[in-house]
């Protein structure tokens, strides 16, 4: 099996290359979704966050409240603080499920699709690595038409979140493939079905 690690910067399209990656026959699963189950009531890091940041981050009916949860974070500068409690269970789970994978079809490829591979130190997890990269002035609109946000709004929160993660020309300089994503869906498509071509080559010889 070939273990595919998915990432990049904030809102370059790493979600839209995962499901063009899922139409091809790669099998995905998403850390972000991983995260937000881990956080739901009575699990250990729903228990660890509200302890760590407060009651104040709930919703009247006790679930996580994420745009609260993400002020806390990012506003008072303790995002290392969250990932230190989300990331190490999260990549368990990841593990987890690309064990199952490879038991079930030894010759497919499991893609993780997750914004902080390289900031969490698991790059080396994968035997592949592919970036999604897109134009700087991009990402706050893209954000903003995602979050139905003022593209102000959106600028402020790209720049907050981007400062939590590499530099782009880092993650790009990391990769073994590299999708830019600035031009039109079917430009994307094209670099996608390339990608995919090869690493179809490679889990077949796993």
């Amino acid at each position: 099996m070939l273990r595919v690690g998915l990432t990049g910067g904030v809102a370059c399209g790493k979600s839209t290359v995962a499901e063009m990656l899922r139409q091809r026959g790669a099998h995905i699963i998403y850390a972000d979704e991983i995260a937000h189950q881990l956080m739901h009531p009575g699990e250990p890091v729903y228990k660890e966050v509200v302890k760590r940041f407060g009651p104040g981050i709930l919703q009247a009916d006790g679930q996580i409240d994420r745009a609260k949860l993400a002020e806390a974070a990012f506003g008072a500068g303790r995002i290392k603080e969250l990932n230190r409690i989300v990331h190490p269970p999260v990549i368990a789970r990841q593990e987890q499920w690309m064990a199952e994978v490879g038991q079930k079809d030894p010759h497919t490829i499991a893609v993780v699709e997750a914004a902080l591979i390289l900031e969490a130190g698991v790059g080396r997890r994968f035997d592949k690595l592919v970036v999604v990269a897109c134009k700087p002035e991009q990402k706050a609109a893209r954000y903003a038409a995602r979050h139905s946000i003022s593209l102000e709004a959106a600028q402020a929160e790209v720049a907050r979140r981007s400062a939590a993660q590499l530099p782009d020309a880092e993650k790009a300089a990391a990769a073994h493939y590299l999708i830019d994503n600035s031009g039109s869906r079917e430009e994307t498509e094209r670099q996608v079905e390339k990608v995919f071509a090869e690493l179809q080559k490679l889990a077949q010889q796993s």
